[in-house]
């Protein structure tokens, strides 16, 4: 099998290179995004593998169809980024559903205990030998009351940290998991009682700005927001707007509703002309990364092995197990 790599980073090839070779395909590593101006780079592939800022749209499904190329690789749990109607009964959509929840769970409890105790700050403050403490008061986690919006794998793994540090966590998710030590309750009542929020459910028209105008009206003033899923989830205008009438503790974003083009990117010496982006990082209370949450070697290993498993089951016209099918479509 011939597969178009789209987005390749350094460390993409670290784990990619050589266990392709161990399956017999011929990758193509290419650093360019896959979008409607790239898409003719995968002329003579047999599939593309594709990264979650990268995307597919129904004119692109039509253009790799005519090429020939019989699958979409997606080396990421989430398929937001393609448009999954299109390609049915044209090209398959292999995901990979699950690689190390822990990974996404430990990182999002990281983005709260920095954003609540303002150890970032403090790492910039003293390496000047500015040990004041003013500016840096956070709040006790303990007996907090804690919101999952999720409780798909990652969800329940961020419910197990969170019960580490004795929180009554409360959850939504439309489809209960058994066995989880907390309480199921409406998103009317988590954003009412929760003092913090972490997302971690999938992107759809469901999910879409779930956190708007009107559920941070529903929630408590202080309350601290994590978000390591995907930005769409927030209505950014909606929060910044938020942010500045002082509603929220401290709001952690691994994720961002624009962050195509940016997020993965050294844009270090260039302009931002993403106004939001830009307002974002100037409060102080708002701590954002790019989209990391899953960067563990646990993490990229686990991908990189069921992405090719993916590939290989096309191949050998083995069960797709992890295929995208269209009553997953958004």
């Amino acid at each position: 099998m011939k597969i178009a790599f789209y987005s390749t980073k350094p460390y993409d090839k670290i784990w990619f290179e050589p266990l392709g070779k161990e399956y017999g395909f011929d990758i193509h590593f290419i650093e360019a995004a896959c979008n409607q101006e790239t898409v003719f780079m995968a002329q003579g592939y047999d599939a593309i593998c594709i990264f979650v800022n990268d995307y597919v749209n129904a004119e692109m499904i039509d253009k790799l169809y005519e090429m020939n190329v019989k699958a979409i690789l997606l080396r990421s749990a989430g398929y937001n980024h393609v448009d999954v109607k299109a390609a049915e009964d044209k090209i398959v959509i292999l995901r990979v559903p699950g690689y190390s929840p822990e990974s996404v769970a430990e990182f999002a409890m990281a983005l709260l205990l920095t954003v609540n105790r303002k150890t970032h700050k403090a790492y910039n403050r003293t390496r000047e030998f500015n040990m004041t403490l003013n500016g840096l008061m956070g709040m006790d986690l303990f007996e907090k009351t804690a919101g999952v919006i999720g409780t798909g794998k990652i969800g329940q793994a961020m419910i197990k940290i969170l019960n580490g540090f004795q929180m009554r966590v409360l959850c939504y998710d439309p489809y209960p998991a058994k066995g989880l030590d907390a309480e199921y309750v409406s998103l009317e009542e988590l954003f009412k009682y929760s003092d913090i929020i972490s997302l971690h459910c999938p992107l759809t028209s469901d999910t879409k700005h779930l956190i708007n105008k009107d559920t941070i009206a529903a929630m408590k003033d202080g309350v601290y927001l994590i978000n390591t899923s995907r930005g769409g989830l927030i209505d950014t205008d909606a929060l910044i707007e938020a942010m500045l009438e002082g509603k929220f503790g401290g709001v952690g974003l691994d994720v961002y509703e624009e962050e195509e083009g940016v997020f993965y990117e050294d844009r270090s010496n260039e302009i931002i002309t993403d106004d939001n982006l830009a307002r974002l990082m100037t409060i102080p209370n708002a701590l954002v990364t790019s989209h990391m949450g899953f960067f563990t070697k646990e993490a990229m290993q686990a991908i990189a092995h069921t992405t090719l498993e993916n590939a290989y089951a096309v191949e050998n016209g083995l069960p797709l197990v992890n295929q995208v099918g269209k009553e997953m479509a958004l």
